[in-house]
């Protein structure tokens, strides 16, 4: 595909398309700069020596906080983003990560500059350079997709071997276990597991003890020497003009060391969800990056297991709208699992 021209001024980010019923959108509940505490504000603009004269809330994304392409009085643009303690207070920490990560990737890499990074009374303030561009349409068009799988490609090359910041290793991630947990739960009779089990889709509650099993081999499956995203998602790209960069990674909190190929497994419930016929274009890919099928299977039973038990439990404080979400990738998991690689 030739490059498209290079704007003369940052575009404006279309609304996204509205998904299918059955595929909720990655959109939480945002709140405005003005929303701040005035105090955390002040600070912020005298950081940044200029006044926010207006700020446009970005949709996409489960943070409680804010998510904006601000504009200063010295006419120079920003896209901040803002978190407190309340409602969510695990929420100021994913912001420290990935404020850390963000500013230890290197140059090379196609993620926003971060400009500031600031804590007032429990508040943490991120100051990136606003990246001129849009997010993938819901539902995913095949050539979106295929304009953002040749750039999962390439940032694995430019990340293997992973640069030296303090990621952990995915295979280590014991939030990986969950079929395991369920499973011993549940024949121990414990009430909540037995209410998990109701709820799942009827054929991984039949087989709970087999996705335990394939589930169990989930280290050696994500081995690997690449640093990865971990949370690739439509609302979590920016699709530019830029030739140098045609695709920007947006927010990288979760991080880690695994194989080159996992982010596109861990993205592709979200696109399938809602657009399950470009199933083919996603299993091609993997298959011609060389990713063991069995491996890819694992993969997704590690998935659609953090998925469907997360989803199964009350919504996190300030996230109203994530159990559904992780109920739709989850299930979708599921389908590719049987579809393309085996089930279990």
């Amino acid at each position: 595909m030739p490059p498209e021209p290079q704007p003369a001024a940052p575009l404006a980010v279309p609304p996204l398309a509205v998904p299918p019923p059955s595929a909720p959108a990655a959109t939480g509940v945002r709140l405005p700069w003005e929303g701040v505490p005035a105090p955390v504000r002040t600070r912020a603009e005298e950081r940044w020596g200029a006044a926010v004269v207006s700020a446009v809330t970005q949709s996409g994304g489960f943070s409680p906080g804010v998510a904006a392409r601000v504009q200063l009085s010295d006419s120079r643009r920003l896209f901040v983003k803002a978190v407190g303690p309340e409602p969510n207070p695990r929420s100021p920490g994913f912001h420290r990560r990935e404020a850390t990560l963000t500013a230890a990737l290197p140059a090379s890499v196609p993620v926003p500059r971060l400009v500031d990074s600031l804590e007032v009374a429990g508040w943490v303030v991120l100051a990136y350079e606003e990246i001129a561009g849009r997010q993938p349409r819901e539902p995913w068009s095949a050539r979106d997709l295929a304009r953002v799988l040749r750039a999962t490609e390439a940032l694995a090359e430019r990340l293997t071997p992973a640069p030296p910041i303090g990621a952990p290793s995915l295979a280590e991630d014991a939030g990986f276990r969950r079929w395991r947990l369920l499973l011993e739960a549940y024949e121990a009779g414990e009430a909540e597991a037995a209410a998990t089990v109701a709820v799942l889709p009827a054929w991984a509650g039949d087989r709970l003890a087999a996705l335990a099993e394939r589930e169990a081999g989930w280290p050696e499956a994500v081995a690997g020497a690449t640093l990865l995203h971990c949370d690739l998602r439509a609302d979590n790209l920016l699709l530019t003009r830029d030739p140098g960069r045609p695709v920007v990674f947006v927010d990288w909190p979760h991080a880690a060391t695994g194989a080159a190929w996992f982010d596109v497994v861990g993205m592709g419930p979200s696109v399938l969800m809602g657009a399950p016929g470009l199933r083919p274009l996603l299993d091609a890919h993997l298959t011609a990056r060389g990713a063991d099928p069995t491996a890819v299977a694992t993969v997704l039973v590690g998935l659609a297991g953090l998925f469907l038990t997360d989803a199964a439990r009350p919504a996190p404080p300030g996230l109203p709208t994530l159990r559904p979400f992780q109920r739709a990738q989850g299930e979708a998991a599921l389908a590719w699992l049987r579809a393309s690689w085996g089930g279990v």
